[in-house]
């Protein structure tokens, strides 16, 4: 069993403040900054270029990638990193449309991210074919798969409310039809247990710096099962997705194996930090993790609830059907969370009037836990939030 006091002592955390808001950005753990040293100065500073062999900075995103797919279930080799989690959707999506041909639709629900279908209608614009991007209530996905459907394309867990799809049935239910699947795993890797080869599923991308604690910026990472490695065609066909990059062939040929979805030059630093960071699971296990986590999502739903009656939960109660955060749905919710941050307990807000709070063992113990109830029970009790100070927005929510 994991002591949850160690990873704690791995953490940088503001003093005088509960931070539940590692679903959207993680805290800095403390051997980043070590790491980053070493990488700057004796790395990039004393061997410069040389560095790429030396250091082998060249092979980090395949390396930090294996250590990715460790906590995603996925097979050694399967898993690379590198750019954003944008772009690896569109990267992970024209690849999986080639291989179905015959097809047109791309099947994905209201409570995906809006950049992963923003990335889908831009690729389907530029594409000659009559795609359709066809997006439907969460509740409605497994229905409306059929044999129309090209690739179903979801969020495992919404962004909103920490609903948790089924990836399991859903994978299998497209692949009975003929579909292939893409699963965003950006609330999902580092908080709950992931089987990406068990569940027999396509494609998956997602985020390093949320449960992952990478930081603001860490590169994303794309998932292609090991079968489909020989077929895809990498539409974005980058130099070091090359066969052989250094012999500067005019003429792009794509490399062997999970590679072929590398694009330009990795980000060496963050790969250092977020490598830095991936340490703390050498202390626990994802199980450990998402079963504590469950834990303390369930106490302090219970404390506000029993004291905030103006809060609605929009979060599952059930935990197979949620992630590792917990919404509630206020008519004032920006106001009430500028609030709450004024107050020592860091969440954040998503529209219309979502107060989102993430609960992060690594980091975050019953003590916490308590504390943030009764902060948000004294906020929303006493009204703190109602001042104009607190209801104007930032560019940031």
């Amino acid at each position: 069993m994991t002591n949850f006091n160690e990873t704690k002592a791995l953490f940088h955390l503001p003093a005088g403040v509960v931070y539940l808001d590692g679903n959207s950005l993680g805290p800095l753990p403390k051997a980043v900054m070590e790491r980053l040293d070493q990488v700057a100065t004796r790395e990039w500073g004393e061997m410069v270029i040389t560095g790429w062999n030396r250091a082998g900075w060249i092979d980090a995103p395949t390396r930090v990638g294996n250590r990715i797919a460790a906590l995603i279930g996925a097979e050694e080799g399967s898993v690379v990193m590198g750019d954003t989690l944008s772009i690896k959707v569109y990267q992970a999506l024209a690849s999986a449309l080639e291989l179905v041909p015959d097809r047109r639709v791309i099947l994905s629900d209201t409570g995906n991210f809006p950049s992963d279908l923003y990335m889908a209608q831009g690729l389907i614009g530029s594409l000659e074919k009559d795609y359709t991007l066809k997006v439907v209530a969460p509740e409605d996905i497994s229905a409306a798969i059929d044999d129309t459907v090209a690739v179903l394309m979801l969020t495992e867990v919404d962004y909103r409310t920490g609903r948790k799809h089924n990836m399991r049935a859903l994978t299998e239910k497209a692949h009975a039809h003929g579909a292939v699947t893409l699963w965003d795993l950006a609330h999902s890797a580092g908080a709950l247990e992931v089987e990406l080869s068990d569940v027999g599923a396509d494609f998956a991308v997602g985020c390093t710096y949320k449960y992952l604690n990478g930081g603001p910026g860490a590169p994303g990472f794309i998932y292609v099962a090991p079968r489909h490695h020989g077929k895809i065609r990498p539409a974005l066909s980058g130099w070091l997705g090359h066969e052989a990059p250094f012999e500067f062939d005019l003429n792009y040929r794509a490399a062997a194996g999970i590679d072929r979805m590398r694009v330009g030059t990795p980000p060496i630093l963050a790969l250092a930090a977020l490598d830095a960071a991936l340490d703390a699971w050498d202390k626990t296990t994802i199980s450990d993790v998402r079963q504590k986590s469950l834990e303390l999502a369930d106490r302090f739903i219970a404390g506000v609830e029993a004291q905030c009656d103006m809060l609605t939960l929009a979060t599952p109660r059930e935990h197979e059907q949620r992630g590792s955060q917990v919404s509630f749905r206020f008519e004032h919710g920006y106001a009430a969370m500028q609030a709450l941050i004024e107050n020592g307990v860091i969440g954040d807000f998503r529209a219309p009037d979502i107060m989102r709070f993430g609960f992060t063992p690594l980091y975050i113990d019953e003590d916490d836990v308590d504390e943030a109830v009764r902060v948000v029970a004294e906020v929303m009790r006493g009204a703190l939030w109602d001042t104009p100070r607190f209801k104007k927005k930032s560019k940031v929510t």
